[in-house]
């Protein structure tokens, strides 16, 4: 197995993980469990493919991609924040929203039940030249990939400084930690959990985006295939914390990848398929294992019994 191509591949499975674990876990730090990630990427990936073919422009499809995403994101804000619905059921809704919504227009207006494959579609930008040949094997990994995979590394030490280093990142950890001690303080906790629900929708695009126009060029249904949900499984097994999250989409997009190496293998179809929703499984349930061992109170060492 050649370890460039398969770093290589690791790099194009992790992308999309990693930006709907960042994604998932921006909105975590505001008490939100953000179950549309899914949908967000759905709906961004159709934008990036509708728009891309119709201007015959990568950069105005990336741009819709973006913009599609952030604009689910609000309106699951105000079906939440606004009109006072579960967070859960109405992430949910956005989901089913979102494939529905976007298969409906793939029959009435593009003709196509089956999904959007445009006969042309204008390249998005990849990483190239010599000066990656410079960097021991990452560099000649990285060659040839998507700019959305820098963004995505980039974006990582971006929400670590925003979260941590930043005052409105400090008054949306307040609003996420403690509402009412937030409000008492003067911040608008409302406005926090929206911007935490924008900047979810922001990276989810970028995912959608990178899903749909890096290799394939086309839009199929439900083509994000869980991806949404394997970065949530990664966040929650980070605790919330980019960096850890970080790492656990890193873990899920490897064993994607070693999946894809594998099927060249005697081995059946349907486990290689499985490696990545069962990383996330053993994942969570790690996380969880490791979270109860910390709420475990100290071991009280036994009593000398009293001399007479």
């Amino acid at each position: 197995m050649n370890l460039i191509s398969l770093l290589s591949s690791v790099f194009e499975q992790t992308t999309p993980i990693l930006l709907a674990a960042l994604a998932s876990m921006i909105t975590l730090r505001a008490n939100i469990l953000n179950v549309a990630v899914e949908g967000m990427m759905l709906v961004g990936a159709f934008a990036a493919i509708a728009v891309g073919a119709l201007t015959e422009s990568a950069g105005l499809g990336f741009l819709a991609a973006v913009c599609a995403s952030v604009t689910c994101s609000q309106l699951l804000a105000f079906i939440t924040l606004k009109l006072g619905a579960n967070f859960i059921v109405a992430g949910l809704g956005i989901n089913l929203l979102a494939g529905g919504g976007t298969l409906y227009v793939l029959e009435t207006v593009y003709m196509s039940p089956g999904g959007l494959r445009p006969i042309t579609f204008p390249d998005i930008w990849h990483l190239s030249g010599s000066w990656l040949d410079t960097i021991p094997v990452l560099g000649p990994a990285l060659s040839g990939q998507s700019f959305i995979v820098v963004l995505a590394i980039l974006a990582v030490p971006a929400c670590y400084l925003f979260l941590y280093h930043s005052p409105t990142g400090s008054y949306l950890r307040a609003a996420g930690e403690d509402e009412h001690a937030a409000l008492s303080a003067g911040i608008n906790v409302v406005r926090m959990k929206a911007l935490s629900l924008a900047i979810s929708g922001l990276l989810s695009g970028l995912a959608g985006a990178q899903l749909a126009m890096d290799n394939l060029h086309f839009f199929l249904p439900d083509m994000t295939a869980g991806r949404g949900f394997i970065g949530l499984a990664a966040a929650l097994f980070g605790a919330g914390q980019p960096v850890m999250s970080s790492i656990a989409a890193l873990l899920f997009g490897f064993f994607g990848a070693l999946g894809d190496r594998l099927q060249v293998y005697a081995i059946p179809s349907q486990f290689v398929l499985m490696l990545p929703y069962l990383a996330a499984i053993l994942g969570l349930t790690f996380a969880r294992w490791r979270r109860m061992r910390l709420d475990q109170p100290a071991p009280v060492a036994p009593s000398e019994p009293k001399k007479a």
